[in-house]
């Protein structure tokens, strides 16, 4: 399903689905985004991913998918994969659920925002901000009220990527977040209102 686009960019982005697996796959490339994750860690518990990591974590994913679970959205640029976002409903995501700094703040029903994932030749181009729109828009499709997201505050101009997956709070406020809890110097909470 398409979920957003922005023809000046030639960007577009759908809701993952099996049709879109090999985009997918590709996207991820052969460590699956980052140290064998497939986007899997914030849906298992610590110990479980660990044990999983890799080709596991490749095949509960597209389980998830070929089972039309809600799992986020995969943005094009020219009709080429070139990013990720990681969306559903907070409690499919049992370590997030588990943690004592991204504890829930109330009992809203949310959806949550877990990790962004930018092709290498996309980076540090201000396109996190497209991805967020999209994942916005998917939430929307799917019935959200708040949207929440767990960004990281960079130590550094130069902070690797990889420390980056939950993104940075500057992308989100300029898709239309804000700051709503900040129990950790480096993680922070913020939400969008629909």
């Amino acid at each position: 399903m398409l979920v957003y686009e922005n023809k000046d960019m030639n960007l577009t982005a759908y809701s993952l689905d099996i049709s879109r697996w090999e985009d997918f796959e590709r996207l991820l490339g052969e460590k699956g985004g980052c140290g064998g994750c497939w986007c899997m860690s914030w849906r298992l518990k610590k110990s479980e991913f660990e044990k999983q990591k890799g080709e596991l974590n490749k095949l509960n994913m597209k389980y998830l998918v070929e089972n039309q679970e809600d799992i986020g959205v995969i943005v094009y640029i020219d009709g080429n994969p070139i990013g990720w976002c990681a969306s559903a409903p907070r409690e499919k995501f049992v370590r997030l659920e588990g943690s004592r700094i991204l504890k829930r703040i109330d009992n809203e029903p949310v959806w949550s925002i877990t990790c962004l994932f930018l092709s290498k030749s996309f980076r540090r181009q201000g396109l996190s901000v497209e991805v967020i729109k999209a994942a916005i828009n998917y939430c929307k499709f799917k019935g959200a009220n708040i949207i929440e997201a767990y960004p990281v505050v960079p130590y550094d101009t130069k902070m690797p990527d990889p420390f980056l997956w939950t993104g940075i709070p500057a992308s989100f406020e300029k898709a239309g977040f804000m700051i709503v809890e900040k129990r950790s110097k480096w993680k922070w909470m913020m939400r969008y209102f629909i």
